[in-house]
């Protein structure tokens, strides 16, 4: 779908038919477009055939990089078309798996709220946030919709404000408080003859929509490319002209580290690592109708693997895996060095 092309006029079937292809042309980036194109499906109410790409991502031989997220998708779209049952078991297995990434919770909780489950949609917030914000000095940003929807189902609830409640306000920018924001009783507001109370409304809506733009707005991560050694050493094979840009592999996972930290450092949002693959990077090259031998092309193929959606948070957060793939928590490898 085009940039400017406005949602109000997209054949979701064709949409999902071209992600479909690509996804073939594309197999490394197969888990993103098929979940793009299983969200365009079930935007044409075409639930059953979204349900089969999930199903289709999760019988892949290939290792999904958020299977979690996968489960979770398919756990909201089995409910909108009656199969509650197996929905809610999906759902719980999430819940157990107690994932790091915070989407699949959203999911599964915005899901149990959708459907009036609201004490199980704020404990399954509450179990998110307890997982991933504990001993977190800053909530990431892909936090902040945990928080919020917390706030958003407590207050359904009646439930008294606590810490958590706290910090979503404290991290929420909009002129409009949360606590009005959430206020059950703004329904009735839109059926008022009061127009004091409907201009109150508008803002509020005003609010909410400059909130959702703004996520929507946020660029795609400044990417750092990282090459894993038995990937760095085919390349070099391949194209020993980049040895200039990667003398060895200790000295490219030092310079990743030190542009993460001076990045971090300078304040720079969004941060992002993507990982390459010799394949991946000279079908780029093919695209671009070029030689993979051109040092130019490491940062653009960087910043499309990027806008794919193939990249990392970084620095990752407090008790994540290292960047570097080497199994050991991110304060014990790259981020415990000086």
């Amino acid at each position: 779908m085009r940039p400017d092309t406005s949602a109000e006029y997209v054949d979701h079937n064709a949409e999902a038919a071209r992600l479909e292809r690509t996804a073939g042309l594309y197999p490394e980036d197969a888990e993103h477009l098929l979940l793009q194109a299983a969200a365009h499906l079930e935007l044409a109410d075409d639930r059953p055939r979204a349900t089969a790409l999930y199903d289709r991502l999760l019988s892949s031989e290939t290792p999904l990089e958020n299977p979690f997220l996968v489960r979770a998708l398919k756990a909201a779209n089995l409910w909108e078309y009656g199969h509650e049952a197996e929905a809610k078991a999906i759902i719980e297995g999430v819940r157990a798996a107690s994932p790091r990434d915070p989407a699949p919770w959203v999911i599964v909780a915005e899901s149990l709220e959708s459907h009036d489950e609201l004490e199980a949609a704020q404990q399954t917030f509450t179990e998110a946030a307890t997982h991933l914000l504990t001993d977190v000095p800053e909530p990431p940003y892909a936090t902040h919709p945990v928080l919020f929807g917390r706030h958003r189902v407590r207050r359904m609830l009646g439930l008294p404000h606590d810490n958590w409640d706290a910090l979503a306000d404290t991290l929420h920018s909009s002129p409009v408080s949360l606590d009005e924001l959430h206020d059950p009783k703004r329904v009735w507001s839109l059926g008022s003859d009061n127009p004091a109370e409907l201009e109150a409304e508008i803002s509020r809506l005003r609010a909410e929509l400059g909130t959702y733009r703004e996520a929507l707005s946020r660029p795609f991560p400044v990417a750092v490319l990282h090459w894993p050694a038995s990937e760095l050493s085919e390349l070099l094979t391949a194209y020993p002209s980049l040895a200039e840009e990667y003398p060895s592999h200790e000295e490219h996972l030092a310079t990743i580290e030190g542009s993460l930290r001076e990045l971090a450092a300078s304040g720079t949002p969004n941060l992002g690592i993507v990982t390459g693959t010799v394949p991946s990077y000279e079908a780029f090259a093919a695209s671009e109708g070029a030689s993979p031998a051109d040092a130019s092309l490491l940062p653009q193929y960087a910043t499309t693997l990027a806008a794919r959606g193939r990249a990392e948070a970084g620095p990752p957060e407090r008790g994540a895996s290292c960047w570097c793939g080497s199994g050991r928590t991110y304060e014990s490898c790259h981020g415990g060095t000086a």
